[in-house]
């Protein structure tokens, strides 16, 4: 991503066939899925009540294996997006490749799932995790853990280290796409009239390049207090005001490769405001396909 070193990508190309060959899949596609169940948990009743939870780890995969939730298992970003056919890199894998590996780590459509990251280290990528579920139309409880792993630390609440050699039960995962929270760069300009469009990237960034008419709110205005928690409903309303971003309009997030941007559409879509859409091509997208 321009400006900004994500990371590695772990996952070999053999070792994710191998995930693929070991989960049934189950792809449909339709533009009338529902909005997700999505909300936030706080460490004490998620420690509580972990075996009611399938957990995700959206940090590095060598901060999950430093320390994590027990049973969590990761989920990050770096392992589960790619180069697309324009070139575009961090784009979210097919659909059928997502499943699979959902599935193979013993989630379906319906299985309630909590995810947590740090806000730092992932980049946001509690947000895509989140978004891309929310994507693929998961019909299960999706719930954000408040605080993230400094929360779960702070408490201390056990963690676990080291490889994971349980391996889950397989599962079946039925995709049921969900088309409005993304966009083109075409959607983008035929809608131009009608949307806000926000820049959480950094000043740099911003000052290399940006889509014509975006207001800049760095995606780390986004969370506060030492825990990094996502803003509340009135302060995310009390944020864009300061901005001129009224909350009744269609508001559409975008950084580099759709990373931050889950995360500032993750934080809007919990306030209940309308029309939050993650533009996941980010600004790579928009210089291969913006208008020239």
């Amino acid at each position: 991503m321009t400006g900004i070193r994500y990371g590695t990508v772990f996952m070999g190309t053999m070792m994710f066939m191998r995930i693929l060959a070991a989960a049934a899949i189950v792809v449909a596609y339709s533009s009338g899925a529902a909005a997700a169940d999505l909300g936030v948990i706080d460490p004490s009743a998620l420690s509580s009540g972990l075996s009611r939870w399938t957990i995700l780890d959206a940090r590095p995969p060598g901060e999950w294996k430093a320390a994590r939730i027990p049973g969590a298992r990761s989920f990050s970003w770096e392992n589960y997006t790619r180069t697309d056919a324009n070139g575009v890199e961090y784009r979210m894998l097919p659909p059928q490749q997502m499943a699979g590996a959902l599935g193979a780590m013993g989630i379906n459509e319906k299985t309630p799932v909590v995810v947590y990251g740090d806000a730092d280290t992932s980049w946001g990528g509690e947000g895509w995790d989140i978004w891309v579920l929310s994507r693929l139309g998961h019909k299960g409880p999706i719930r954000l853990l408040k605080g993230g792993i400094q929360a779960w630390r702070a408490q201390r609440l056990p963690l676990a280290s080291g490889a994971e050699n349980t391996l889950p039960r397989k599962e079946r995962y039925q995709v049921n796409l969900n088309p409005s929270i993304d966009i083109t760069a075409a959607e983008i300009e035929r809608r131009r009239g009608s949307l806000t469009i926000v820049d959480v990237r950094s000043t740099l960034e911003w000052i290399k390049g940006r889509i014509p008419g975006a207001t800049r709110i760095p995606w780390d205005q986004f969370h506060t207090g030492k825990d990094r928690r996502p803003l509340s409903p009135g302060e995310l309303r009390k944020l864009l005001a300061k901005h001129g971003i009224a909350s009744t309009r269609p508001v559409v997030y975008y950084c580099a490769g759709g990373i931050r941007s889950a995360y500032t559409w993750l934080v809007h879509e919990l306030a209940n405001l309308p029309g939050a859409i993650n533009y996941e091509g980010g600004m790579a997208d928009w210089k291969k396909n913006g208008p020239k």
